[in-house]
């Protein structure tokens, strides 16, 4: 009993790791190109983001299922074969059942392959440990990535367009720069500095410089 109240404890630490202390791009600050390309408005966020914890869950099993047949000097590539196999089926998926979503975001699905942040997790986590440890740490990261870009599109779709999920809430459209790529970097810099003063105010963390990943 006690070893089951452990695992759930740790998968609950790597969620959590994944989410807040490691979260990729309000703290590792990678994979920042979708965060500024598609987050111009909610639902374009939401999707995307969906669309890579799926990946980053089942990247992360499929790893950790195959570690032992992974002869070390080829694991990159296969680790890239895997990641390749998974974002083709969410490709796939999308232009079957979401095609007016996958017109305006479909490029940045199939880009989903070259995330450092994906390759990064089968490296550094699902290589070494277990399928039940690995799917946690894929979703946690995953997680974390999906809630940046909601937060991130929120501000721009809202400040930008006035509308939240096409829904117009200002019937003008107050700061129109926020649609725009200067806009995205300038939210997601905001945000992140929000985020690492939070951390450093009241967990005594150290910044993104401190999380734990480069």
């Amino acid at each position: 009993m006690s070893h089951q109240h452990q695992e759930k404890v740790s998968y609950w630490a790597l969620l959590k790791n994944g989410v807040i202390k490691e979260n990729t791009i309000f703290r590792l600050v990678i994979s920042l190109c979708p965060a500024i390309a598609v987050t111009n408005s909610v639902r374009n966020g939401f999707l995307l983001g969906s669309a890579v914890l799926f990946v980053q869950a089942m990247v992360n099993s499929t790893v950790a299922l195959l570690r032992n047949f992974i002869h070390p000097r080829i694991r990159i590539p296969i680790f890239m074969l895997i990641i390749s196999g998974w974002v083709t089926v969410v490709d796939m998926l999308m232009a079957a059942y979401a095609r007016a979503a996958y017109k305006e975001i479909g490029l940045y699905i199939q880009i989903i392959v070259a995330f450092a942040s994906i390759l990064a997790r089968a490296e550094v986590f699902a290589s070494k440990n277990k399928v039940g440890a690995s799917f946690f740490d894929g979703l946690g990261s995953g997680l974390g990535f999906l809630l940046a870009l909601v937060i991130i599109s929120f501000f721009r779709e809202l400040l930008g367009k006035g509308t939240l999920v096409g829904l117009t809430i200002v019937p003008v459209k107050p700061m129109l720069i926020m649609i725009l790529p200067a806009g995205g970097f300038l939210v997601t810099g905001l945000l992140m500095g929000f985020f690492n003063w939070i951390d450093m105010r009241f967990y005594g963390g150290k910044g993104a410089g401190g999380a734990g990943g480069h």
